[in-house]
């Protein structure tokens, strides 16, 4: 299954997410830059260590990654569901709950296993937040997705929750394409992380609430 897009209409340009894409492919092409000794060394300091825990490795860590499959993966998804959380919670609130949610995941990783020696990389957390969210705000909402059926292509439309479901099966095999060495690939899926974000984005959603502008934007698209 690859997903194309999602039916749930956005309001707005989504300006955040672009760029938050655009910041993460271009560092992961930067690390993919290096030699393979650089690179490990890359991700041993700006990882989120949890044996050697330094604040600002909370920021960094969510914009490595371990692999093509990781990054790419990753960002597609964000793609198809983070305008939406984008324009329900508006271009700065937005920006805020992405980064709270990836700071939610990386203390829920670190306190699930505080003497864990292996960097942790990836946006996954803060994405798994952005999935969360979109469970509770478009739980209705359905996704346009490419289906293989042996020799043949078709399109189908699947529940956003059980598409939400398959990303979290993705990061099982994120490690397959992993340009890092086995810190990365050995390092497995921070399942902990993922809850976290998750966790962190359902709750902050519901405090944040959906920006004014939002609620006029589509007062308008139904008109």
């Amino acid at each position: 299954m690859f997903p194309l897009k999602d039916t749930q209409p956005s309001y707005s340009r989504p300006v955040v997410t672009i760029v938050l894409i655009a910041l993460n492919l271009l560092v992961f092409l930067f690390e993919a830059s290096l030699g393979p000794s650089s690179r490990n060394a890359l991700i041993e300091y700006y990882g989120l260590v949890p044996d050697q825990f330094r604040l600002s490795a909370i920021f960094t860590s969510m914009f490595l990654h371990g692999g093509w499959m990781h990054v790419l993966g990753n960002m597609w998804f964000l793609w198809i569901f983070g305008d939406n959380i984008e324009d329900l919670l508006g271009h700065g609130k937005y920006l805020l709950f992405y980064l709270l949610c990836g700071v939610a995941a990386a203390v829920g990783q670190v306190v699930a296993q505080p003497y864990s020696t292996l960097p942790m990389v990836g946006a996954s957390g803060a994405i798994a937040g952005v999935m969360g969210a979109y469970l509770v705000k478009f739980p209705r909402a359905r996704v346009l997705t490419l289906v293989f059926v042996f020799i043949f292509i078709t399109t189908v439309e699947i529940p956003a929750p059980i598409m939400l479901a398959y990303w979290f099966v993705i990061q099982l095999f994120s490690g397959l394409g992993s340009i890092a060495r086995t810190h990365v690939s050995e390092g497995g899926t921070a399942f902990f992380a993922h809850v976290g974000g998750f966790v962190a984005g359902i709750v902050l959603v519901k405090v944040m609430g959906a920006s004014g502008q939002y609620n006029r934007r589509r007062d308008r698209y139904w008109e």
